[in-house]
């Protein structure tokens, strides 16, 4: 373990930042992956953990793969075809499983570039709010390489295929307001205020009863991928036990009273 990613909790809110600035918070040892493996760990065992915002530290979100490592085939590039290959699996995409599978809400608040695998790394958020200092690109091609960690899977689903080949097939640089016209992204805000937009959208969605949403995000995971029979099912299945919960029972007599609800989790 190292200290790559800081993780800090607020209540419910959890801030994860990336924390290497001196190299824009690049990602190129298994170690880098381990720390956002375990974070997302750490996460998924606190059930009072209801919102996640991740971010970067600096003036960088993640500048991707490390350029140098790539040079000198070092870290997860070291080795035989084989070696890397295992490597990959191990590493990178053993980090893009962990972020996208996480039982909490994330948004991914981007403060500066967002590049390559940085960029990989916010489409594994369920929400993206942008930096007006932000930038984004799926630049793979440019270095001569491929999208390894799973992006060709997730850009599409978020701004489409047609979009998405086209940032693959020329990894030209987005603009924040590209950014958002293609919906890569769901806002911009200007730069000083993204922590506290990101902020304020975790408390909203922290304010909700906790359990209920983190089964709307694994049928919205889901439903990307099933058909609508088999995701009825899991509907059927998850509202059964959302009925029997105290929390529902609060929001029902909340609103029928008309106060403000108290949410335990339970």
């Amino acid at each position: 373990m190292t200290d790559y990613v800081t993780y800090e909790q607020d209540g419910p809110i959890v801030t994860l930042t990336l924390n290497a600035p001196e190299k824009r918070n690049a990602i190129s040892t298994f170690d880098d992956c381990d720390d956002v493996v375990a974070a997302v760990h750490r996460i998924n065992r606190d059930r009072s953990v209801r919102a996640v915002i991740l971010t970067g530290a600096g003036t960088a979100f993640c500048a991707g793969g490390d350029l140098k490592a790539m040079r000198d085939r070092k870290g997860i590039l070291e080795g035989s075809h084989a070696d890397v290959r295992e490597n990959y699996r191990r590493g990178v995409q053993a980090m893009a499983n962990a972020l996208y599978d996480c039982d909490a809400p994330t948004i991914a608040a981007v403060n500066g570039p967002a590049i390559g695998l940085g960029l990989d790394v916010a489409c594994m958020c369920d929400i993206r709010i942008a930096s007006e200092k932000a930038s984004f690109a799926e630049s793979f091609v440019k270095v001569g390489i491929v999208p390894g960690d799973g992006g060709a899977w997730l850009l599409p689903r978020v701004v489409g295929m047609s979009v998405a080949a086209e940032m693959s097939f020329t990894g030209d640089l987005l603009s924040p307001q590209e950014a958002k016209e293609v919906r890569l992204v769901s806002r911009v805000v200007p730069h000083e205020e993204l922590m506290a937009a990101a902020g304020a959208l975790a408390a909203r969605i922290a304010a909700n009863p906790p359990e209920m949403v983190r089964m709307t995000k694994k049928l919205l995971r889901e439903g990307q991928h099933t058909r609508l029979s088999t995701l009825l099912e899991m509907s059927a299945a998850f509202q059964a036990l959302a009925h029997t919960t105290e929390d529902h029972k609060e929001a029902v007599n909340a609103m029928l009273e008309k106060r403000k609800p108290t949410f335990t989790g339970r």
